[in-house]
């Protein structure tokens, strides 16, 4: 809320708030600030005070103005800043890394990056509708607790603190993971799984080894913000196939495969969650899983399957790594979503020609992994620790999804996808980033629709996570904000 004192006017004020909010990275470069009406009815002020604090920042170089279409926020990498710019933009960050209760109240959910900093920052103790992660409180730690116990014992806590742990990872769990894998009908042997920080950790080190800088990779869409931000980061170009009920728009790779074919630009990987997609809760069918397959061998392409969800998900669900043995595909898992978030612990289960590959990348990035905590993941496993954990969670997520979905369209909103898993495609029927912005300020961050677009554009679609939207509290702040803009 602005308020008006001596010191600072309002529009000053306002112009201040935008500009933290765009030297931190938390309004993204293209992002399209409010319109001046709208900005006006939201913060409470004259549109000639909107006006000001816009010039203010034409001023600065942190937007820029395009005609007949608003402000737009400038892209930092291109412009020349000031010595004096600098010097405030450092002040910020300094002010932001001193003062975390400070950065928790910057920001709009625009970003993937503003997503990771909501789970490690809350913007505020109401549950987060964007948030990519189960409840702390759904988490049962006793189960955790009683692992470490048993594989900590003095003589256990020598061995592993004072060397380093096996590069591939530990070889119990890798046995461990191997017999479930099995289960699963993914036949790995413990030699094929090295284990990583996480399976964010596992999808990098798939696309170091595999790709070098400029390769393209066909992903679908929409899809994971984050993945999106990481290949960009890494300078791969990415082609977008959408993503169906049943899984990827098969036609739409089949294009790409056969228009770039024999040149440079051939699709070289393709990253897809089969089960339990992020954003839309669809799932792989064995028919598409099939034909994808075919198109892989015909095309010789790589696919990264990444199943962090899979412990969400109904049994037998269909995973491509089950139908080709591992031969075009490498399997990513996790357990960061399901049992111990702070473990970060994933593995990866691949080819035998791209474990020595594969494995040098993990050394270069990471050395080893953490022994202790992959063993008493082993433990947790062997004993039934989460296959009960799991069942007990996924029981807990069909009823929140049940009151979510129910208050969702009580709201006016449409499912865009048939609800499952842990998260909603939802259509607002309102730009879902100007949305989101409204809603920060009340303590809500969302999932905007345009985060899980390779190429960023408007979208009145927004992520929701079932297990954070089954207050009536959050849909009637959210009825509200979208009213305000015409919803």
């Amino acid at each position: 809320m602005l308020l008006r004192t001596a010191a600072q006017s309002l529009n000053e004020q306002l112009a201040a708030r935008f500009a933290e909010r765009i030297r931190d990275r938390l309004l993204a470069p293209g992002s399209r600030l409010p319109s001046v009406r709208q900005c006006a009815a939201q913060h409470g002020v004259s549109p000639s005070t909107v006006v000001a604090a816009y010039d203010q920042l034409l001023a600065q170089g942190l937007v820029e103005a395009r005609r007949n279409r608003g402000f737009f926020v400038r892209d930092q990498g291109q412009k020349v800043a000031s010595a004096q710019a600098g010097r405030a933009t450092a002040a910020t960050n300094s002010e932001v890394l001193a003062d975390p209760q400070h950065a928790r109240r910057l920001g709009a959910p625009i970003s993937a990056a503003t997503l990771m900093r909501g789970m490690f920052q809350p913007i505020s103790g109401k549950p987060q509708p964007g948030m990519g992660v189960l409840p702390p409180e759904w988490i049962a730690t006793d189960p955790i607790a009683a692992s470490l116990r048993k594989v900590s014992g003095a003589t256990q806590l020598r061995e592993t603190a004072v060397r380093y742990g096996e590069p591939i990872g530990d070889a119990h769990l890798r046995r461990v993971l191997a017999a479930r894998l099995q289960d699963m009908g993914i036949g790995a042997g413990p030699e094929q799984i090295i284990t990583t920080v996480g399976a964010t950790q596992a999808l990098d080190i798939v696309s170091r080894t595999l790709l070098k800088a400029g390769d393209t990779v066909m992903v679908e869409e929409p899809g994971w913000a984050v993945e999106f931000a990481r290949l960009a980061a890494l300078g791969m170009r990415m082609l977008p196939v959408p993503r169906r009920a049943d899984g990827p728009d098969l036609a739409v790779m089949a294009r790409y495969c056969e228009a770039h074919a024999g040149t440079p630009q051939a699709p070289r990987l393709f990253v897809s969650v089969s089960v339990l997609h992020n954003p839309t809760g669809a799932s792989l069918t064995p028919a598409s899983a099939h034909r994808l397959l075919q198109l892989a061998q015909q095309h010789g392409f790589w696919i990264a399957e990444d199943d962090s969800y899979g412990h969400l998900a109904p049994p037998h669900a269909t995973r491509v790594a089950q139908l080709d043995g591992l031969a075009r595909t490498i399997y990513v898992g996790g357990f960061a979503k399901i049992l111990a978030p702070n473990w970060r612990i994933g593995f990866l289960a691949a080819p035998p020609a791209l474990l020595e590959p594969l494995l040098d990348t993990k050394l270069l990035s990471t050395l080893t992994t953490p022994s202790l905590l992959e063993r008493a993941l082993a433990h947790c496993i062997e004993q039934g620790q989460l296959r009960r954990h799991a069942e007990r969670v996924r029981d807990r997520l069909d009823a929140a999804r049940s009151r979510s979905v129910k208050l969702a369209l009580q709201a006016g909103c449409r499912l865009a996808s048939e609800p499952a898993g842990l998260f909603g495609w939802v259509d607002t029927g309102v730009d879902t980033e100007q949305l989101a912005l409204r809603l920060l300020d009340h303590g809500y961050l969302l999932a905007p629709g345009a985060l899980f677009h390779a190429e960023r554009q408007p979208s009145t679609l927004m992520r929701i996570n079932f297990a954070s939207t089954q207050e009536a509290a959050f849909w009637r702040e959210f009825e509200r904000a979208r009213d305000a803009l015409g919803g």
